[in-house]
């Protein structure tokens, strides 16, 4: 299967904003007649999307998708094969940051978080690799994140359904290769899109009042890192050029990290540096530092 990228059917999970938003319109500018699936649960800001693409040349169908909905999911599969009849690239971007201390999220928040960021995912692949086989071959391109790599405090729930993700990816990376069906993972570090605004209100779902939280020192203080964060966020568009590397690489990689100095901090923090010493530098990043042990009555 080599397919021109102009004459490919892109599937692109998270469609409506962000990243989401940025593939599709780049996809369809530097490839006119490509072919584009978008799913998402907004149908109004998917249409926007669809609408400037197909300005530029694209041929594009629109699928409202929950992505916690196996049925829904399992439908866009079979949406697009209807559409197009064929599915050349998969690109697994919908997803969202549960934050908050792991000690004070739901379990229902948890069932959330991963019936989003990983069984979704997971169901949309068990959907599209038969069909990728019977054709020759395919990509499978999962939208992952720094935090996939190093876990951050305060977002250990985010990190573990991205570290699930990274290992979903490797495994099929290997077991999906004779059938010439590529799998790569995207890293993109902060990204100015509306993740922070999400994650703060799944931290207020969380914690209630975050003043009476144990955490409260480094809660109270997630606004200003939220805007030093925002300082050093690539564009949804940056991230999306990446994005497009992945899926018209002739070989690509296994990973592609969307980040500045991405590659160097991951080599600090996951091999050359003591476990100690990166768990210091969170706990300062992320002002855990500042939390004191309650005194015993």
């Amino acid at each position: 299967m080599n397919q021109p990228m102009n004459q490919q059917v892109i599937l692109i999970t998270g469609a409506s904003a962000g990243i989401g938003a940025a593939l599709p319109e780049l996809l369809a500018h530097k490839y006119p007649g490509i072919r584009l699936i978008l799913a998402a649960r907004s149908l109004d800001s998917l249409n926007a999307v669809a609408e400037t693409c197909r300005q530029a040349g694209a041929e594009v169908c629109v699928v409202p998708t929950d992505m916690a909905q196996t049925d829904q999911v399992k439908a866009l599969a079979q949406k697009t094969l209807d559409q197009f009849g064929r599915i050349d690239a998969l690109v697994n971007n919908a997803g969202y940051g549960q934050m908050g201390p792991i000690e004070s999220v739901s379990t229902e928040l948890v069932r959330q978080q991963f019936e989003v960021n990983l069984l979704g995912v997971i169901t949309l692949i068990q959907a599209v690799i038969p069909v990728m086989r019977q054709q020759g071959g395919g990509r499978i391109v999962n939208v992952s994140s720094i935090g996939g790599r190093v876990a951050f405090p305060l977002g250990g729930l985010y990190s573990t359904s991205k570290f699930a993700l990274e290992g979903l990816s490797d495994a099929l990376r290997m077991e999906l290769e004779p059938f010439n069906i590529a799998v790569s993972v995207i890293e993109p570090g902060p990204v100015k899109t509306n993740f922070f605004d999400r994650a703060n209100q799944q931290m207020q779902q969380a914690v209630d009042d975050p003043t009476q939280s144990p955490y409260s020192p480094a809660l109270t203080q997630m606004d200003d890192l939220n805007h030093r964060l925002l300082k050093m966020a690539w564009t949804p568009e940056q991230v999306a050029e990446v994005i497009v590397k992945a899926l018209s690489d002739r070989k690509p990689k296994p990973r592609y990290v969307a980040a500045t100095g991405g590659d160097i901090m991951l080599a600090l923090m996951t091999k050359l540096l003591p476990t100690r010493l990166v768990d210091r530098f969170w706990q300062r990043f992320y002002g855990i530092d500042r939390i004191r042990p309650q005194k015993q009555s």
